[in-house]
């Protein structure tokens, strides 16, 4: 059975040891960028390689860009060959807890034609209230021969978002607070793209740690986008991170077809010359 969005602590503790499976450690922290690489050597899933957001899943930047441009495919594939993902393996990644880096890796590995990865629901943090065996050091994963291609309908750019038709929806997964102006922590201009609608990340996961249900995330969702269709929908947020766990959690709703615009906001807003809307 191939998992394509979420996996369970139950089923990857089934599987670990597994040949076939790739478990891919994806935690990081926006204020420490080593902090989740020190992590993984304190302790991590037993088989797992570490992916840096910086380094293996994001691009070269300009200052234009964004904070984490997409990569260059063809150093993309020649990344995914070094964590050992093949063309018939089923990768499993995960984060600290609510899948925001973890789905950049699920995101990426779609947009290169490799569907059959999918998130750890509750994360490194379910993992460990379970008490569920961990490792220290450094792991590695024979390497592998990726190859694919990037599936260009999946992504939008700057142009198209300013250029969209009145059917299209803009996302943001940023938190309420930051869509609306108040505050900016990372940017160096505070607001969203103008007609943009609010859908916290955040929104996603229940009291437990988890993904809510298909039926709540979908009910979550179309309360954000009203009667939008999935595939008029572009998420974006602050550098194309948790925008890709917007995305998770609707394909895990059934919401399939909604397409990411990598740049995001930090792009958006290096233009001055771009407009800027502030308020709910």
């Amino acid at each position: 059975m191939r998992h394509t969005t979420l996996v369970s602590t139950d089923t990857l503790a089934a599987h670990l040891g597994e040949p076939g499976y790739v478990i891919i450690d994806c935690r990081f922290a926006l204020s420490d960028t080593g902090w989740g690489e020190e992590q993984y050597r304190a302790a991590h899933i037993p088989g797992a390689a570490y992916a840096h957001l910086d380094r293996d899943l994001s691009g070269v930047k300009t200052g234009t860009n964004g904070r984490h441009p997409l990569p260059d495919p063809a150093t993309l594939t020649a990344t995914l060959g070094r964590l050992g993902v093949a063309n018939a393996a089923q990768v499993v990644a995960y984060d600290q807890d609510n899948g925001m880096f973890a789905s950049r890796l699920w995101w990426l590995l779609r947009w290169m034609g490799h569907d059959a990865v999918a998130v750890l629901d509750g994360g490194f943090a379910k993992w460990l209230r379970e008490q569920r065996p961990t490792t220290a050091g450094i792991e590695t994963h024979p390497p592998a021969a990726f190859s694919g291609s990037a599936r260009q309908e999946m992504i939008v750019d700057a142009s198209a978002v300013a250029g969209r038709s009145r059917a299209s929806t803009l996302l943001d997964a940023r938190a309420p607070e930051r869509f609306r102006g108040e505050t900016e922590p990372l940017d160096r201009v505070a607001g969203h793209i103008p007609g943009a609608r609010n859908h916290f990340f955040q929104e996603n996961i229940g009291e437990d740690g988890t993904f809510r249900s298909p039926d709540d995330v979908r009910a979550r969702i179309r309360a954000a986008v009203g009667g939008a269709a999935p595939g008029d929908i572009i998420c974006y947020c602050g550098s194309g991170v948790t925008a890709c766990q917007n995305l998770l959690a609707m394909e895990h709703a059934g919401l399939t077809g909604a397409r990411l615009y990598p740049g995001s906001w930090s792009e958006w807003c290096a233009d001055v010359a771009r407009p800027v809307e502030t308020g709910s």
